[in-house]
């Protein structure tokens, strides 16, 4: 098997941002993919940070033996961004001897990773210097033979990539019926529309406690319930609603959820619990469409009390007023949405089906270089 030394087939490039012309600063997660920074550069000299290109990398050798992963990304977008002056950028030297997108391919196998972490020093960081990065050996086949690996993969992302962008076709058209819907004639307050409900777990039956994040989605409790009686808690069923009246102008977003599940649950009883009172007027899936809409927030926000808490009680969460479309349209409108969320179901499952082939596909390159015994020759 024939393996040859990384350092041989790249260059490190350190071109820094001195007129401050970018402002894009990206990250390199252990995912091996670029994100944007989270660090604050108010302040911060631009000028120092590295800028990278189409084609080259960035890699954070910094802590390779803490992780046992070493953060390295390819950057395939056109306009250039900046990293940190930490980073190391590096470009292929040669692309008729290596293509970038096959290097890549070789950082994402969890061989590599292995073999990088072997290669780190034994300071408090762990770090992987350059120049020990630089020894790793990798298999390197013939140009023709990378390209054809490269080209199988790429064909995988791009029908993904194609998959997921028709997902914003399906967006738009949820988000462009919605819009509409705030020019028509009847519009009803909550009161007219929904009511409270009380079901307590008085036997204790159910214990699957859930509460609900800004983001309008149940979650796991955080509380530690080792010792509380859970019989004070409320239930609740599929087609209920879940409200949390409390620091809506702090993060102004409306806490109220959905719950779509066949098993009931329990929430605190400091939450309220509301259902639909006619779903021949109004559908629970399309009232929760209208519940995430970043207006209702607002709204929601605007008419929130000015105490500690910033509360938006019942009283007043139910005299907002939503529009209400002849039933036939709201399912319309809800089956779109629906067939929305099983597309980005199914493209999730995509990304996660392509992204362990590239290893895959590299162990395949790995088998192929076998170096095979020669024939011997006749006298």
């Amino acid at each position: 098997m024939s393996y040859k030394r990384i350092g041989d087939y790249i260059r490190l490039v350190s071109n820094r941002n001195s007129d401050w012309a970018i402002t894009n600063l990206l990250g390199v997660n252990i995912y091996k993919n670029f994100m944007p920074s989270v660090a604050n550069t108010s302040g911060i000299d631009l000028s120092k940070y590295k800028i990278i290109r189409k084609g080259q990398f960035a890699t954070n050798i910094m802590h390779v033996n803490r992780d046992e992963i070493l953060p390295v990304a390819l950057y395939q977008n056109d306009e250039p961004a900046i990293v940190s002056p930490a980073y190391m950028t590096f470009e292929v030297i040669d692309e008729n001897e290596l293509l970038p997108e096959f290097l890549m391919m070789e950082f994402q196998r969890p061989e590599f990773d292995r073999r990088a972490w072997t290669y780190c020093d034994s300071s408090v960081r762990g770090g992987l210097e350059w120049e020990r990065f630089c020894d790793i050996e990798i298999p390197i086949p013939h140009i023709v033979e990378q390209r054809k690996f490269v080209a199988l993969y790429n064909g995988l992302l791009s029908n993904q990539k194609t998959y997921q962008n028709s997902l914003a076709d399906l967006q738009l058209i949820c988000n462009s019926s919605m819009d509409k819907l705030k020019h028509i004639d009847n519009h009803q307050p909550l009161s007219e529309l929904v009511q409270l409900v009380d079901n307590r777990n008085k036997d204790n039956t159910i214990k699957n406690l859930l509460g609900i994040n800004v983001d309008k989605v149940f979650m796991p409790s955080k509380a530690n319930v080792g010792e509380t009686d859970l019989s004070k808690y409320k239930i609740v069923q599929k087609e209920q609603f879940a409200y949390s009246a409390m620091q809506v102008g702090r993060d102004e977003t409306v806490r109220v959820v959905l719950y779509s599940f066949d098993e009931p649950a329990i929430i605190s009883p400091a939450y309220l619990v509301f259902e639909v009172i006619d779903k021949q007027v109004v559908l629970p899936e399309f009232l929760m469409l209208w519940f995430y809409r970043p207006e209702f927030n607002r709204y929601g926000w605007f008419i929130s009390d000015s105490s500690v808490r910033a509360s938006l009680e019942w009283e007043r969460f139910k005299e907002i007023k939503i529009p209400i479309p002849h039933i036939k349209v709201q399912e319309a409108i809800v089956t779109i949405y629906h067939t929305l969320e099983t597309r980005k179901r199914i493209n999730e499952q995509l990304k996660n089906t392509i992204k362990p082939l590239c290893p895959v596909l590299m162990r395949g390159v790995v088998e192929s270089m076998t170096v095979k015994p020669k024939r011997m020759q006749t006298i």
